[in-house]
């Protein structure tokens, strides 16, 4: 049985103050809401621009707009916010806008509602890009912030003892597609439990408050669970514990009419995020990396330390080296067997159909 919950108890003042007071002078408190009309009506009448932004003319000092889509997390932002700090896009002739959403599906919506030119997503939603709802320009990383939990408390102590029990999860999202990969690996499926759809920040109150036995968060939320509730609650996998079968690729995505009439803005985009991998994937950067995404999300820095074991950070000449050798392609191909398998997407696409390597290859020139 899925049952929609549309609002949860109270959530606790750090949760909100991590997850809905982002915003910082290149978020201009901008924030985005959850619900996908609000988020289109509200970012398309912040922003003068849309996905017809014209290409810039550096040598007079224009700056070309472009609203940036991202969630509140390191993986989303440690990129972004390095490379609007350093000033690596203003060295692209960029002006970056950043908007905070919930997910990826909503932030697909606000692109199509021409409020949003280029988006963050997680694993999940890239369903929604095989399906040509968009195209990938740049691969951002192989995520590990999702996870499964479950109280001890209320009889959860396994995979399995999920059959039965109040689980909580985020449809179209990454947080859908690590429960359905944990319930297949103990030959359960989304009939055995009691599902319930939310979005993720408000897993944090309902697993909190006791009204779920289990949930699929992603970080930071996941974090804030474990520290709320300490021992009674536990993390039965995450993805990583299925690296053998599944590649849970993080990527930048714009419309495909955007990618049309966009491309060089896309490029200089994609370089700005390259000089940001750069810096961002040294460990010795972390903790000013932490910094940028703090600010950004009104949190600590101890907050944003804590997730960068989220992903798996390149530098630009793997990445390059990556999209090269078909390792990239590779990645997307798994990903796309998995949304298969789990009956997501109804049947193979080339992945050059909606992957733009062009764009990364032109980038690293």
């Amino acid at each position: 049985m899925k049952k929609r919950i549309m609002a949860v108890v109270v959530t606790a003042a750090m949760v909100m103050g991590a997850l809905a007071g982002c915003g910082s002078s290149s978020a201009k408190e901008t924030q985005a809401p959850a619900s996908t009309e609000a988020a289109a009506s509200e970012t398309a009448a912040a922003s003068e621009t849309t996905g017809e932004t014209e290409a810039s003319d550096a040598a007079s000092g224009d700056l070309t707009h472009v609203n940036v889509a991202y969630m509140a997390n390191y993986a989303s932002l440690w990129q972004v916010a390095t490379a609007i700090n350093k000033g690596y896009f203003k060295d692209e002739g960029l002006d970056v806008q950043l908007y905070m959403f919930q997910d990826g599906p909503t932030e697909i919506a606000s692109m199509e509602s021409g409020s949003i030119d280029v988006a963050y997503i997680g694993p999940g939603a890239h369903k929604l890009c095989i399906k040509g709802q968009a195209d990938i320009f740049c691969f951002s990383q192989l995520g590990n912030a999702d996870c499964v939990m479950g109280l001890k408390s209320h009889g959860v102590n396994s995979l399995e003892d999920l059959k039965g029990k109040k689980v909580a999860y985020a449809s179209g999202t990454s947080s859908e597609t690590i429960l359905k990969r944990a319930l297949n690996s103990v030959g359960l499926t989304m009939d055995d439990i009691e599902a319930y759809d939310m979005e993720v920040s408000n897993m944090v109150s309902a697993i909190v408050s006791g009204s779920i036995d289990a949930c699929a968060p992603w970080s930071p939320s996941s974090t804030t669970i474990a520290n709320e509730l300490g021992d009674d609650v536990q993390t039965f996998c995450t993805n990583t514990t299925f690296s053998d079968i599944a590649a849970d690729c993080a990527s930048w995505i714009c419309m495909p009419s955007y990618a049309e009439t966009n491309k060089d803005v896309l490029v200089k985009f994609t370089k700005a995020l390259y000089k940001a991998m750069d810096f961002g994937s040294n460990p010795d950067n972390y903790d000013e990396v932490a910094g940028y995404v703090a600010q950004e999300c009104g949190t600590d820095k101890e907050s944003a330390l804590a997730q960068t074991g989220d992903g798996a950070w390149l530098d630009s000449a793997t990445l390059l080296k990556y999209v090269g050798d078909g390792t990239i392609k590779g990645y997307y191909e798994v990903q796309q067997k998995n949304f298969i398998d789990n009956g997501d997407v109804e049947s193979e696409v080339p992945v050059e159909d909606y992957v733009l390597f062009d764009v990364m290859e032109e980038a690293g020139k």
